[in-house]
């Protein structure tokens, strides 16, 4: 439980969760379900019972502290919106929008367990609103069967387990529910999930403990809580995007905002909070500098309705890549794109251009077993055309200009980071054959999988890298060459990238959430 990630320390127990005048019962089958027209009412029924049941959990807690356990198991159960579809939606419901999430696929039962109102309030809002539109039948909200987990009621400043001798450590796991891997699986996101005879069908990707889960994990990595990440993400694999991205966040916050959708803050690990020139400090903005940076330190770019821009280093390696992907998809960001360094496989590029990968061999194998090699990973035409505007726009190149410096073509991540020390010859295949006959141009560690894992996890991705080394060509990343590339080109990649998501975050986002990224038998969520 002690997931103290960089942070370190201990901290007070919780207090008690004002419950309010609609909190109802805990244990499944005390509350009655309620039926909801409303998305308002339907969320405002939700947030009750999650609060009811972590202060239930919290006064147990603090019982057993104090040497007074209860006696008895105390237990409470995630939220659970449920859906009974008569039919498909009518034409006239989709046919302003066209969208690819807000509709389940047939008649019958369908439902999903929610957790963290307070963090998913906006997104659970429009899933019930698309769900009463397009369905037109009511919402039923009540306790589900899924305990919640203790140890993911806290947050990152509740370290009670440093208070407790092995006695109370024992009572504690037999009093309290923990958390079971087995009850949070990707089989939905995989498409391999089959309801049992009576069971509901799901209407969300993820379940309320994979969710759980995930927001853990993303504390511990990234050295920020998941409330300050941002709807459009860029991951990159070198620590000299975080110094650019830094120092052009800073030059902002110097400046008082002039417009409502202007950034309002900046957020570092450690949940350190620079405020725009002007603004009055917020409650919660006390955060501190971690004692180590997190393996994968996040920083944000903060836009009152969550719009604004995250970016994550994830360090070098496809590992890493599905890690961190796998976390982040549970937050339903618009897009994430992948901007890093490559290596160049034709003679005709040249050190600093980019690549703008319209397809991908996928070398990493950290997904083969939810997403089989086979399964092609398309280029989205939306994140492809904005990717190819901010460039011609940061680099003011059109035509055979723009064409020069920007290649498009397939890019190749590989699990090796010695590949081209490998045979180039001989009976077997090698890797400079097999980069040939897929027609790539250039490859990496991480960016198939964090497509791929995009592809998988129904999150919108794109992918521009900048050549920075030639090895089939002699031009290897030695550091002279390599840091005289960094000073001339990270400034101008990363500018890019910002530009592209700013893009993207102008369009319509159910035109941004493709239906090539839908399956036959899709959830209705998000």
């Amino acid at each position: 439980m002690n997931d103290s990630g960089p942070e370190g320390g201990a901290g007070p127990l919780p207090q008690a969760v004002p419950l309010g005048a609609a909190s109802v019962a805990v244990a499944a089958g005390e509350a009655a379900q309620t039926s909801h027209v409303s998305a308002e009412s339907a969320l405002a029924h939700v947030q009750a019972l999650y609060a009811d049941g972590v202060a239930r959990l919290h006064e147990a807690l603090r019982d057993t502290v104090r040497g007074a356990p209860p006696g008895r198991r105390v237990r409470a159960f995630y939220p659970r919106v449920r859906l009974e579809a008569q039919g498909h939606p009518s034409p006239e419901a989709l046919a302003d929008s066209l969208p690819s999430y807000g509709f389940v696929s047939g008649p019958g039962t369908f439902e999903a367990t929610l957790t963290r109102p307070d963090l998913f309030a906006d997104y659970y809002r429009e899933q019930f609103e698309l769900l009463l539109r397009n369905h037109g039948a009511p919402l039923q909200v009540g306790p589900s069967e899924v305990p919640i987990a203790l140890p993911f009621t806290f947050d990152e400043h509740t370290r009670f387990e440093a208070e407790l001798d092995a006695a109370a450590r024992r009572e504690l796991l037999a009093g309290f529910d923990m958390p079971d891997l087995s009850a949070m699986d990707d089989g939905i996101a995989n498409g391999t999930f089959s309801p049992a005879p009576g069971q509901a069908r799901p209407l969300a990707l993820f379940n309320a403990p994979r969710v759980d889960y995930s927001l853990q994990r993303l504390r511990h990595y990234t050295g920020c809580s998941a409330e300050h990440f941002q709807n459009f993400v860029l991951f990159t694999n070198y620590g000299f995007y975080v110094d650019e991205f830094l120092r052009m966040a800073h030059e902002m916050m110097r400046e008082p905002a002039l417009h409502a959708q202007d950034y309002v803050a900046l957020v570092e690990p450690g949940n350190v909070i620079t405020r725009r020139a002007g603004s009055a400090p917020q409650p919660g903005d006390a955060g501190m500098p971690p004692a180590r940076m997190p393996q994968m330190p996040a920083y944000h770019l903060v836009r009152g309705d969550r719009s604004g821009i995250t970016l994550v280093n994830i360090g070098v390696g496809p590992s890493n890549a599905r890690t961190i992907t796998d976390h982040v998809a549970v937050l339903r960001p618009h897009t994430w794109l992948m901007l890093g360094h490559c290596a160049g496989l034709r003679s005709s590029q040249q050190l600093g251009d980019y690549v703008l990968a319209h397809g991908y061999v996928r070398e990493d194998h950290v997904l083969d077993e939810d997403l089989p090699p086979w399964v092609p990973i398309p280029a989205l035409a939306e994140v492809q055309v904005a990717l190819q505007q901010a460039v011609a726009e940061v680099t003011r190149l059109q035509g055979l200009e723009l064409k020069r410096v920007m290649r498009t073509g397939t890019v190749a991540t590989t699990d090796n980071r010695h590949w081209e020390l490998q045979p180039f010859g001989g009976p077997l295949s090698t890797p400079r054959l097999r980069f040939s006959q897929s027609r790539a141009i250039a490859l990496d560690m991480e960016s198939a999988t964090i497509a791929a894992n995009g592809f998988r996890l129904r999150v919108p991705y794109g992918t521009l890298l900048c050549v920075s080394d030639k090895p089939l060509h002699g031009d290897l990343k030695l550091p002279g060459m390599a840091d005289r590339f960094y000073r001339e080109r990270v400034g101008q990649h990363l500018r890019i990238g910002l530009r592209a998501l700013e893009i993207l975050r102008g369009q319509r986002m159910e035109r941004l959430h493709s239906r090539k990224l839908r399956s036959f038998d899709e959830v209705a969520f998000q």
